[in-house]
């Protein structure tokens, strides 16, 4: 399961990420679409400035303007401005991605059921949790899901940021600014909607409104319905993320994990 896999220090005007060791991969991935990012999108995410490998490698960044957006729903000035920032990155010629060396993102369409059918498999005390019967049901449920989930065929059109995290947006004087592209890279802007609406970060604060944040990235009716078909393997992701004895149930209130196991049977058809 995921865990911290990086420090930030935050200088005057730059911005060093030190990633645990052994994630080369992710630094380098990093660091391909921050330089990609700064030739076709420039101001939309940091500027790469330099590299250092040591046992730890390091990416250093220019420092950019921004808060994070608050836990609460996105207004909607900020929505649009958030559609605009995803439209430039969604807009960088999917040549210029493969020309960079940069491969499908993290968990990417093809990837995420099958790591999900080996995490699902991992035995858990449901005991712990609040509602066993329940759990057990949809830990049921995702399992057969996961095996052979409905999902349309991935469009690899555009460069995706994979984890918007709403830490990671950055508003400025009505902008988004973008940050953290260590998962990134080319994805379906279909897939990437519905990654970024299930996020637990996001989904529970309400922070997107999936048909406000579709209708500004301009998602066209076949795209939406693309990012609905791929919200349940997302709301899987959490299921298993919020299990007892992983990361997400230690993180978060007692309660949460029952909760996502009601979402993710409703998205999954399952009343």
């Amino acid at each position: 399961m995921q865990t911290s896999t990086h420090d930030v220090t935050i200088g005057a005007g730059e911005v060093r990420k030190q990633f645990v060791a052994g994630h080369e991969a992710r630094a380098e991935r990093e660091w391909a679409c921050l330089t990609l990012l700064a030739e076709h999108a420039p101001g939309l995410a940091p500027r790469p400035l330099r590299r250092e490998d040591g046992q730890r490698p390091v990416v250093v960044m220019s420092r950019v303007p921004g808060a994070p957006v608050a836990p609460r729903p996105l207004t909607t000035v900020e929505t649009a401005a958030l559609g605009v920032a995803l439209r430039r990155m969604y807009d960088v010629p999917v040549e210029a991605v493969t020309a960079a060396g940069i491969g499908p993102r993290r968990y990417g369409a093809d990837a995420l059921a099958g790591v999900l059918v080996e995490w699902l498999a991992e035995d858990h005390d449901l005991e712990q949790c609040r509602d066993p019967a329940l759990m057990a049901d949809a830990l049921a449920l995702a399992r057969a899901y996961v095996a052979a989930p409905p999902l349309p065929e991935p469009r690899l059109t555009a460069l995706g940021i994979a984890d918007l995290n709403p830490a990671n947006v950055l508003l400025h004087d009505g902008e988004v600014r973008l940050v953290d592209f260590e998962d990134g890279g080319l994805s379906d802007p279909a897939y990437e909607l519905a990654d970024h609406v299930e996020h637990l970060g996001s989904r529970l604060p309400g922070v997107y409104d999936v048909d406000a944040l579709a209708a500004a990235v301009g998602l066209d009716a076949g795209d939406r319905a693309r990012t609905a078909e791929y919200r349940p393997l997302w709301a899987a992701f959490w299921l298993a993320m919020l299990l007892p004895g992983n990361g997400g149930w230690r993180r978060n209130p007692r309660g949460t994990t029952e909760a996502q196991a009601v979402h993710f049977m409703a998205l999954a058809g399952h009343h």
